[in-house]
């Protein structure tokens, strides 16, 4: 058999992608000397970004899989080895640009993100439920999504949808854990587990413009922010450094639920953003003999719109009811979303629908 020649191996590795990056391993500097012998035997040194990459075997086993592929080739023996210092700038220069100026990529007139906001008047509303299903609800209709738990105190995101890696650093670019084709970045994989963040609103504000200019989120359809509860220092941050961000309002039926959300949302009249819509969730729970129980009462959700498009003076759409669903509680505590889970069940149906009403 021929000797496999240096294209076909590096038409062969272009194939094999670096899940964090999401770009192909010969694109990042990351093949090292590749060599094949007239027996058919290739040896590879794969590039890693960093010393201890958590990716490290799934990246030697997509590469050597793509090698062994090719015509001619009879064994594959692949070596790592850590980018060196220059390496790593010249990776970040290439990913980045090299024009050393800290700015938000969203921010800038020629982006083509689309950014959410998922906001709330009060806790306990299911506010970070929606957020990660509705991610991949998203992610499910072809999109690019990325998702910053903007809850620095109070993050869940890492434990909904099994975000529980560490980010990788390369020098001050982040790599953020992908997880079911999403970027996810959050607050709690940088603290140890159980540990408290016991910060000031400064420090709030610093750790959502890291998560912003640091981050690599390369181009992303849409960028998922879950806001915590109220009008405090982080959902000012988020109008300052992203004022072309829109505000979803995540709501429960009862009038003293809604009548929160509203303030949440009334704060756009201050900030000038605007208001993609409002999400009712928790709305029934379906009963065996096909009735509906409303355990939080009704209404909550087209009362929040109503009221919201009244003082906006435009409108601002329901975008949807999400009954009470065990399935969701499951998916939740286990870190596979209702929407992967059970993508038939009530509330997965209701929140594709939300999706797709967003997107339309």
């Amino acid at each position: 058999m021929p000797t496999p020649s240096q294209a076909a191996l590096l038409a062969a590795l272009s194939t094999v992608i670096d899940p964090e990056i999401r770009r192909p391993i010969t694109d990042l500097n990351m093949v090292g000397p590749l060599k094949a012998d007239d027996a058919g035997h290739v040896d590879l040194e794969l590039c890693l970004t960093v010393a201890g990459c958590p990716l490290r075997d799934q990246l030697v086993q997509g590469a050597h899989d793509a090698l062994a592929q090719v015509e001619g080739v009879t064994s594959v023996n692949v070596t790592t080895r850590a980018m060196s210092p220059q390496e790593r700038e010249e990776l970040r220069t290439k990913l980045r640009g090299s024009t050393g100026q800290v700015t938000v990529p969203f921010a800038g007139p020629d982006s083509t993100t689309r950014l959410l906001a998922i906001a709330s008047g009060k806790g306990g509303v299911g506010k970070s439920t929606i957020t990660a299903n509705l991610a991949l609800a998203l992610a499910g209709g072809g999109l690019r999504v990325g998702v910053i738990d903007a809850d620095v105190y109070g993050f869940s995101l890492p434990r909904m949808m099994a975000a529980t890696s560490e980010p990788t650093q390369v020098d001050d670019m982040i790599l953020p854990p992908v997880v079911h084709g999403i970027k996810v970045i959050s607050m709690g994989m940088l603290v140890p587990p159980g540990q408290p963040v016991v910060w000031r609103g400064p420090m709030l504000h610093r750790v959502l413009q890291q998560f912003l200019t640091d981050v690599y989120w390369d181009d992303l359809d849409v960028l998922l922010l879950d806001l915590p509860p109220g009008t405090g220092d982080v959902p000012l941050s988020v109008a300052q450094m992203l004022p072309g961000a829109e505000i979803v309002i995540v709501t429960t039926p009862q009038p003293a639920a809604a009548e929160v959300a509203s303030r949440a949302g009334a704060m756009a009249l201050q900030t000038r953003q605007k208001i993609a819509g409002v999400i009712e969730n928790m709305s029934w729970l379906d009963q065996e003999d096909g009735t509906r129980l409303e355990l939080f009462g009704s209404g909550g959700g087209a009362a929040v719109a109503g009221g919201l498009s009244e003082a906006l003076g435009t409108p601002v759409p329901l975008l949807g009811q999400v009954p009470i669903d065990i399935a969701v509680r499951k998916g939740g505590d286990t870190g596979d979303p209702v929407v992967l889970a059970s993508p038939e069940s009530p509330a997965a149906l209701a929140i594709q629908q939300i999706a797709r009403a967003l997107t339309a």
